[in-house]
């Protein structure tokens, strides 16, 4: 896990290549296996493989995720917000786990924040995804995950970098 950890890194560029439909579902059902508090599992995942819609997500929030349409698929992750008030982590959680399995099969991903993002003046990511994908009313929309071979190569982080002063012992 720890070099899985170490060399995961946001992707934003894909090739060509189609993900197999029995990776792509051992990597959502990975992602299923996520804790949630009190294992409610407030999620929802729509996977988005068609080419037109992944361009039109991919303009969710402009610039920053145009990737989307050029991603073999995206998994948008929404919630029922009734049934959870910790949804947002449930669902965070999940979106980490996904990538991390999408990266121990060679894949690449990139996370796109849509919950509390705008497309453009008075419209929010979350609402055009919403009308986009026909999500119903009482779900949120936390995040799009972008899924795809690699095109693009990046160094593993480099743990004389990490951040170590932030751990802290027993007391902050």
């Amino acid at each position: 896990m720890y070099d899985i950890l170490k060399s995961r890194r946001s992707i934003r560029k894909f090739t060509d290549k189609n993900i197999e439909e029995a990776v792509l579902e051992e990597i959502l059902k990975g992602a299923l296996m996520a804790p949630s508090s009190r294992s409610i599992r407030p999620w929802e995942l729509v996977v988005v493989r068609d080419k037109d819609t992944l361009s039109s997500l991919g303009r969710c929030r402009g610039a920053q995720s145009a990737l989307i349409g050029g991603a073999d698929t995206a998994v948008v992750i929404t919630a029922d917000t009734a049934l959870s008030d910790v949804w947002v982590e449930d669902t965070s959680i999940l979106a980490a786990i996904l990538q991390l399995e999408a990266h121990a099969k060679g894949l690449g991903s990139c996370w796109v924040q849509i919950r509390n993002r705008s497309k453009e003046e008075g419209v929010t990511a979350e609402d055009y995804i919403k009308e986009l994908l026909k999500i119903p009313e009482g779900y949120g929309v936390e995040c799009v995950i972008a899924l795809g071979y690699p095109a693009e190569a990046k160094a593993p982080h480099q743990e004389e970098k990490l951040p170590i002063a932030k751990i802290r012992k027993e007391q902050f």
